[in-house]
């Protein structure tokens, strides 16, 4: 029996002592990161707002199994808040639409959460139409004219079944019972909000695909009003995605359980105080940042350099090499080690150790 099954779906209860000391810390850490967040000032908080909804977007995908270019989702993401932050690229559609969701869930957290937002949402998603290679439903809720909604795993013919969503015929009425609840939370905290929010858009998964992302951004959208802010500086969905095992584990084992998710509600808090305290990276990336460009603020740099550096001091993937640079500024090689040798002297860079056809450079903080 899944929990959906059981007649008194959804009062879900839990065990308020036990969490206490919990919810507790993690209601404190949330407004200690806030505090610091807001003694750094409008830039500087607005540059970990744009890196953090980056990893936030990225990696709320990764779970799901797709792979998004970072650069074109911060573009994006900076492209819709107004900011600077030098040469902006292209983005694709699919960036483009879940950009949109997760912006129009943090951004506008007090607008009222309404079924055809929902359907917005998920149009944004799938903006071919498609799910990979497969034509699904979209901007509905699905119809389950392909059969029951399962969440399978395993190879043809040996396919392992971790849950199966309510019927089709039950969505129109149950989805209308979450929105209410959802506006309606009463005296519910607002971090157990979040979670049991989450837990339950997942339960019902109403639409042919996307359900995950939607559900996180839910989340997002419940943490963003316990902290009347707009601006994320931690990301739930990079957590979870470092903990995407026990994140499918808690799940499929409370909706095959009872009423009481007090589980649940434990590791979902559990998994925002890591959140929280890996925001310090994010802040230490962000200061080290400003830090940097308070050194070479007077130098005078080209495009190229100054292109590069931020993709160094925003968290370059793999070693620079010469080869890696004129790549990305769309120059000669012999211009890519002017450029290099430039910073080098300047102390902005350094030479690896090692050599030859593998030389690679990285950046002095300090």
């Amino acid at each position: 029996m899944y929990i959906w099954e059981i007649k008194q779906w959804p009062d879900l209860t839990y065990d308020q002592g036990y969490l206490t000391n919990l919810l507790s810390k993690a209601s404190k850490e949330q407004g200690r990161l806030l505090g610091k967040m807001e003694a750094i000032g409008f830039e500087l908080r607005s540059e970990a707002h744009l890196q953090t909804l980056t990893e936030d977007v990225v990696k709320s995908s990764e779970i799901e199994g797709e792979t998004l270019q970072r650069d074109q989702v911060r573009s994006s993401i900076a492209r819709r808040l107004g900011m600077d932050v030098g040469a902006l690229i292209p983005a694709d559609r699919d960036v483009e639409g879940i950009v949109e969701m997760m912006l129009d869930a943090t951004s506008n957290f007090d607008a009222p959460l309404t079924d055809e937002r929902l359907l917005a949402w998920h149009a944004s998603l799938f903006p071919t139409g498609r799910s990979g290679m497969s034509k699904i439903m979209v901007g509905s809720w699905r119809d389950d004219s392909n059969g029951p909604m399962q969440v399978v795993s395993g190879p043809i013919g040996r396919e392992k079944t971790h849950y199966q969503a309510p019927p089709a015929n039950r969505l129109t009425k149950e989805m209308s019972k979450f929105l209410k609840w959802f506006e309606q939370p009463g005296a519910i905290d607002p971090l157990l909000m979040a979670g049991l929010a989450h837990f339950r858009f997942v339960t019902l998964h109403p639409f042919e695909d996307g359900n995950g992302r939607i559900a996180r951004a839910i989340a997002d959208m419940a943490l963003a009003r316990s902290e009347k802010t707009s601006q994320r500086f931690y990301s739930m969905s990079a957590q979870i995605r470092r903990q995407h095992k026990d994140y499918y584990d808690i799940l499929e084992a409370t909706q095959k359980g009872k009423l009481d998710v007090t589980p649940w509600l434990e590791w979902f808090l559990n998994c925002l105080l890591l959140a929280i305290e890996g925001a310090q990276s994010t802040l230490s990336t962000v200061l080290d940042k400003a830090r940097f460009w308070e050194r070479f603020a007077k130098e005078p740099l080209n495009e190229r350099q100054i292109k590069i550096l931020n993709k160094m001091l925003d968290g370059f993937e793999g070693k620079l090499t010469t080869s890696k640079w004129a790549k990305i500024a769309k120059c000669s090689q012999d211009t890519a080690h002017r450029d290099i040798v430039d910073l080098i002297e300047r102390g902005a860079m350094q030479k690896d150790p090692g050599g030859g056809r593998s030389t690679s450079y990285s950046l002095i903080k300090e």
